[in-house]
């Protein structure tokens, strides 16, 4: 049985039998790695420029109106519609806008054809996240010993145990987002679901009608199709390996693929990561990238750019082959692809409602997550907007109060902080320095940061865990745009520097913050002299120096 088919025989138990139950069904099954897997991975991949704000449409601003009609309707029996709001997909977006907008009065369905709580909590930050605690384990092990501690033997991994836990917390979690929606008043279909028309849906045959159509089906990983494409899983299908590969060869050089080497590496593989171009994190901070690169490989990941996979073959012993495009071979008991995502949409019928979709299928929408379909709106990882679970949430709730309670509001892009949950980990918010010279010129960007080995390891000496702190500061303004940090806590630290970006801090505000000692955030608050000023003392010096 697949990952996807054993989530999808639980969805109704999930739902309506109790949690145990369910529970007791998934410890007792067995996964099996399979690439048919309906969910997909959110994460952070940096926050766009804010688009410019669309006036709010006409058909908008009339929830208190709605209610009140769709109210009269029900008194009398003659409602046109099944329902006020028909939401297709139960992950975090689509769970918020049902709960909002039923909150709101509005009569609400939600149609799940997996588990609830959608990728984010079923194959995606959830998971991947406990995975990522699991793996300091070692280190921390190891660690201990240069503190005092006795630890007489090699720790060992027991993985069933992992996925068992992991299944665990996974089917609490489905549970309470089950109860959260029964409590709201949401009616749950489960499911497979598609658009029949601007105001009709169909799960598994049954038609339904709604006034209003919100689209939440999240994406799904990509895999290019190359000789042996079939051999290799993604990282749904790394939430359930029966073991612990020995060997892995990951394939992209994105944030999944970078979290996932770290994690099998940590939980002792050896990790080989491809990537095709130069340095991998496309998009993000170039310190950062060529920061963590320099880690990884000083941990003992073979971490490898300007190179890509031409074929896979599975061998007899069940390993697999894998040749590169200069000929070489790597030799692997697992081979994952973190190439990319695209929306889930194929199937959704789109087309008959007169939907219009994007080059790679995700669904293009106004500020109000508005299609060009009135009726038809959309939320998270199916529109071409930010892949983060956050993003979705708030996306859900501004479309619920937009339509539902006469309160037109639309989600505020610019400076959404992020992690990657790599080892050391990385928290971003705000503009690179390269995105920072693109938009104000190089002579209105000035640039703080510092590298430098924590305290912590000053006893345990141990490599690849140097940290960086930067700031990106415009000139002209002393405001700080951007904040990057390399460091094992760098997704909780980042959280407060998006507020702080948001309420528009300056560097001098930053200067005049008395740090936390001995932390390494500190730092952020006593980064005195610029890179630019650093040059030019170094330039100065070398000067007199010449000239003496």
């Amino acid at each position: 049985m697949s990952p996807a088919s054993a989530f999808v025989s639980l969805a109704p138990m999930l739902a309506v039998q109790p949690l145990a139950r369910a529970a007791t069904l998934l410890r007792t099954s067995t996964f099996a790695p399979s690439r048919s897997a309906p969910f997909s991975l959110v994460a952070p991949a940096g926050a766009p420029a804010p688009r410019p704000r669309a006036a709010v449409p006409a058909a908008r601003g009339h929830g208190a109106r709605r209610r009140a009609a769709a109210m009269a309707a029900d008194a009398n029996g003659s409602s046109k519609y099944d329902y006020d709001l028909f939401v297709i997909g139960a992950g975090s977006g689509g769970v918020r806008a049902s709960r909002i907008a039923a909150g709101h009065g509005a009569r609400v369905a939600v149609a799940e054809q997996a588990a609830l709580g959608g990728t984010c909590v079923n194959v995606g930050c959830v998971p991947k996240k406990l995975f990522s605690y699991g793996s300091h384990y070692a280190h921390d092990f190891e660690d201990a010993a240069r503190y005092g501690w006795s630890v007489p033997e090699k720790p060992t991994v027991d993985w069933p145990t992992l996925i068992a836990n992991k299944n665990a917390e996974i089917l609490r979690l489905n549970g309470i987002y089950g109860r959260m929606l029964e409590n709201a008043g949401v009616e749950l279909k489960v499911g497979s679901a598609k658009l029949t028309g601007p105001h009709s849906v169909e799960v598994d045959g049954v038609a339904h009608t709604a006034e209003t159509i919100l689209v939440a089906v999240g994406g799904e990983p990509f895999v290019p199709t190359f000789p042996g494409s079939e051999h290799v899983i993604t990282s749904n299908e790394a939430f359930f390996l029966k073991s612990l590969p020995r060997r892995v060869l990951i394939a992209g050089g994105g944030y999944i693929a970078v979290e996932f080497a770290c994690i099998f590496h940590g939980y002792g593989s050896e990790v080989t990561q491809l990537y095709r171009g130069d340095l991998f994190l496309r998009g993000f901070d170039h310190d950062v990238r060529t920061h963590l690169a320099g880690e990884m490989t000083e941990r003992g990941i073979d971490v490898r750019f300007n190179t890509d996979v031409r074929s896979v073959v599975k061998n007899a012993d069940g390993s697999f082959t894998t040749t590169l495009k200069d000929g070489s071979t790597v030799e692997t008991d697992i081979v994952m692809f973190a190439t990319g995502r695209k929306p889930m949409t194929s199937t959704l019928g789109l087309e008959a409602a007169g939907v219009t979709t994007g080059k790679s299928g995700e669904i293009p929408v106004d500020d109000f997550s508005q299609t060009n379909v009135p009726s038809i709106y959309a939320v998270g990882d199916v529109t071409d907007r930010v892949a983060l679970t956050p993003v979705a949430i708030a996306e859900g709730h501004c479309f619920a109060d937009t339509l539902y309670n006469d309160n037109p509001r639309s989600p505020n892009y610019e400076y959404i902080p992020s992690a990657v949950f790599s080892q050391p980990a990385i928290g971003t918010c705000g503009l690179s320095e390269e995105q920072a010279v693109a938009q104000f010129g190089a002579d209105d960007v000035d640039v703080y940061k510092s590298a430098f080995r924590p305290l912590k390891h000053t006893l345990t000496q141990r490599v690849g865990e140097r940290e960086l702190m930067k700031l990106v500061v415009q000139r002209s303004t002393d405001l700080v745009v951007g904040v990057h940090v390399v460091q094992s806590a760098a997704g909780e630290l980042i959280q407060l520097a998006g507020v702080a970006l948001k309420a528009g801090v300056t560097k001098k505000l930053f200067d005049s913050t008395i740090g936390v000692h001995p932390t390494s955030a500190e730092e952020l608050v006593t980064l005195r002299q610029s890179e630019r000023a650093k040059a030019e003392a170094a330039a100065a010096a070398e000067a007199k120096k010449t000239a003496a």
